[in-house]
């Protein structure tokens, strides 16, 4: 394989990616969320009250990029972070009210993100999309297991 850029196969993923991110910016800052907090809420109205190291699994994010970001959320007033009765040594997350109302405010933001995406590619071919990346993550996900 050579560096020529186009002959790289992780670029049409960053590529990709960048551009996604750019299409969720403006329906969740009107919010005051960035892409990784809304990533992050969205685990957690699906699995609250959970530990700190379960969000850091499902969003594929290290301690040192997930912390600052609880951090700011709860800031924000949408989580509180509790030492764990069984394990001191467990930070859980706990949802508060503004960060169960908030889901509501971001119920749209799907549609919404699926309708700016519709002229570009098909809803068809962005499941089948969806699929083959998910099966990527989970053989790199193996891969680094092994490293």
């Amino acid at each position: 394989m050579s560096l020529l850029l186009d002959e790289q196969r992780c670029f049409p993923l960053y590529a990709a990616s960048r551009l996604m991110t750019r299409l969720y910016q403006p329906l969740l800052e009107p919010l005051g969320l960035t892409y990784p907090q809304y990533i992050v809420l969205l685990i957690l109205w699906e699995d609250a009250p959970c530990s700190v190291s379960h969000v850091g699994h499902r969003a594929l994010l290290n301690s040192n990029t997930l912390t600052p970001l609880l951090k700011r959320l709860e800031a924000c007033g949408y989580l509180q972070r509790v030492r764990s009765a069984r394990d001191e040594r467990v930070q859980e997350l706990h949802l508060t009210a503004s960060g169960r109302a908030l889901q509501k405010r971001c119920a749209c933001v799907p549609d919404l993100l699926a309708n700016r995406a519709a002229s570009a590619y098909s809803a068809e071919k962005a499941i089948a999309l969806k699929a083959r990346l998910y099966e990527l993550v989970t053989a790199l996900s193996q891969s680094l297991e092994e490293i």
